[in-house]
């Protein structure tokens, strides 16, 4: 399958004009305007904003997740942590129930104390849970309500950090193992087929050596929301998408791997490692290309190459002008454009290297990121 064509997704601008009036504006007005500042990344001026708040009511809970995330999005991670433990005991200010996500944040703001982030995260988990069974215990709720859907993908999520951590962090300790597995029969039991579990679950067996059983997770994670429309949320974050899409490549799964792209492309063609990993799937394709005689469907290897140099050209571009931090991933792209150099393979002329305007036209074949893919 070839390249798909992306648009730009421009969001609405909201004014940012600060409120006015002959009176003090509320309390909650002002954590409206902060959080719509964070919608609108403008986090310096949303964090005045959540100050404001602070100011006329020091324990405010909103207003200090707001200034947390404001500290957390323009680097001031010291004083992130010092405003997310405000909330936990012993804390003076701590409310009696903490806010799980407070040890989320923290959880994330300590990766570099792996021990102490598995004790957010968990106790994030408990807070979680209690609250979910409050739900499931509320006779005059029938049903499944969009708090409770909410707050499962929420532990789910939590388990899913700690998961990662015992993967990467404390792999070496002989209890991993066991460990992964139960967590992940925790968050499958908490959000049955919820599919960040299970790309989860594919990842651990990729670990363990067992590529059909992975194959056979991502084949159901990615079933449950491959036809979800981009604006839908049940859709998982692009994160978790980009995971997904290098789990399929290890597999060699690369059709699917470029549907997963296109979805993302739509949503944000300024995503730098989408433009990586296309590229780093066009260049596997390639390979196999010549190892099968030149041609992988239907395309040369010569053109496969030509779109992964594409990709990465585009790619490199955009890591500059976003003075991306993910160094490696640069790296990887340096080298991978010196072997397609070596081999003759140069940018299309047409290529603009931006990613803003012109983008590339579906081949034959490749039509939406509906398409019904046999994962074989």
């Amino acid at each position: 399958m070839g390249r798909a064509r992306t648009k730009s997704k421009k969001s609405k601008v909201l004014s940012t004009e600060p409120i006015v009036g002959s009176t003090t504006p509320s309390i909650q007005s002002l954590l409206e305007k902060a959080q719509s500042l964070i919608v609108q990344c403008d986090y310096e001026l949303a964090e005045r904003f959540a100050k404001r708040v602070l100011e006329q009511e020091h324990t405010n809970i909103d207003a200090k997740e707001i200034l947390g995330v404001a500290q957390l999005e323009t680097g001031e991670l010291d004083a992130a942590k010092l405003t997310f433990q405000s909330l936990l005991p012993p804390h003076p200010d701590a409310p009696s129930i903490p806010p799980p996500w407070a040890h989320l944040y923290l959880a994330q703001l300590n990766d570099d104390d792996p021990h102490l982030a598995l004790q957010h995260y968990q106790a994030a988990v408990d807070l979680l849970i209690a609250q979910l069974k409050g739900k499931e215990r509320a006779v005059d709720t029938p049903g499944e309500d969009d708090d409770e859907t909410e707050l499962k993908r929420n532990v789910v999520r939590a388990l899913i950090g700690m998961v990662e951590i015992w993967m990467d962090d404390l792999c070496f300790d002989p209890s991993a193992e066991k460990t992964c597995e139960d967590l992940l029969n925790l968050a499958l039991q908490t959000d049955p087929g919820n599919s960040e579990a299970l790309q989860a679950l594919a990842s651990v067996r990729m670990s363990q050596q067992r590529p059909d059983d992975a194959k056979a997770c991502l084949e159901q994670a990615w079933t449950i929301w491959k036809d979800l429309e981009l604006d839908d949320p049940r859709l998982p974050p692009i994160p978790t998408r980009l995971a997904l899409v290098r789990l399929f490549l290890e597999l060699s799964l690369f059709t699917p791997a470029l549907l997963v792209l296109q979805g993302i492309m739509a949503s944000d063609d300024q995503e730098v490692e989408a433009w990586y990993l296309e590229g780093w799937c066009f260049f596997l394709m390639a390979e196999q290309a010549q190892e099968k005689g030149g041609k992988l469907d239907e395309l040369t290897w010569e053109e496969l190459a030509r779109d992964a140099r594409d990709c990465l050209e585009t790619c490199q571009v955009l890591h500059t002008n976003q003075e991306h931090p993910d160094a490696p991933l640069l790296e990887h792209v340096h080298e991978l454009i010196t072997k397609l150099d070596a081999l003759g393979i140069q940018p299309s002329p047409e290529n603009d290297d931006s990613g803003n305007e012109d983008g590339w036209e579906d081949v034959e074949g490749s039509d939406d990121s509906d398409e019904d893919v046999e994962m074989s």
